[in-house]
Parts: structure tokens; sequence; C-alpha cells
């Protein structure tokens, strides 16, 4: 079992960056598949990106390919969500999740597992 705690949100103007981070609890930090995925008002939880337990493949949602990216260090159990030229669209809380890979069935949008608590990013224009 792991538990995942989010930091980094904020205040930020459009085109402006955040690094968001999701620190995990455990030893098995590395085996786990992570994922980022954030909820506006009103609107439902998307996905936003994946990253594998190596961190050798990651995948994004169309919305944020090119501008965000998604690292992870399984030294630091932790896992990143790099944020720039953010659009006032961005605004959402964002979650990290994250499953064990032996469960893992391929889907980078579904079937987490875990949660943290969300940290919320606002964006003005």
């Amino acid at each position: 079992q792991v538990q995942l705690v989010e930091s980094g949100g904020g205040l930020v103007q459009a085109g402006g960056s955040l690094r968001l981070s999701c620190a995990a609890s455990g030893r098995t930090f590395s085996t786990y598949v992570m994922g980022w995925f954030r909820q506006a008002p009103g609107k439902e939880r998307e996905f936003v990106a994946h990253i594998s337990w190596s961190g050798g493949s990651t995948s994004y949602a169309d919305s944020v390919k090119g501008r965000f990216t998604i690292s992870r260090d399984n030294a630091k159990n932790t896992v990143y969500l790099q944020m720039n030229s953010l659009k006032p669209e961005d605004t959402a809380v964002y979650y990290c999740a994250g499953i064990e890979r032996r469960f893992y069935i391929g889907s980078p949008s579904t079937g987490y597992d875990y949660w943290g608590q969300g940290t919320l990013v606002t964006v003005s224009s």
C-alpha cells in the first residue's frame, strides 16, 4: 500500500510555469505506475499524464502534450509534473494516482488504486 501527498500548486499567470510533486510513502514506490489527473470546477476528473514504474514510458493527454512533462525519482519516492505555458483552462485540482505494476493492464488513464488529496492550480488570464 502507498500513500500519496501532492504539493506545489498555487496561483500563476497565464504563460507561467509550476512544478507539482507527489511524495509517496512505502518502500515499493518503484513498482508503481503513476499518473496525474485533474478536475476543474463543474467538470469530471480527466487524465493528464502517466509514467511507467521505471520512468521509461510516458503518455499525455492531447490538451497538455508539449507543455507538461511527467517524471519520477524512485530514490526519492516522488513523481513530478512540470507544467509550462499554463493556460486558464489548466485551472483545476491536480491529483496523483498509483497502481502496482502487477495490476496494471496497460491503460494509462484508468484503474488506479491509490490517490492523493489533490493540490489546486489556478491560472489567471
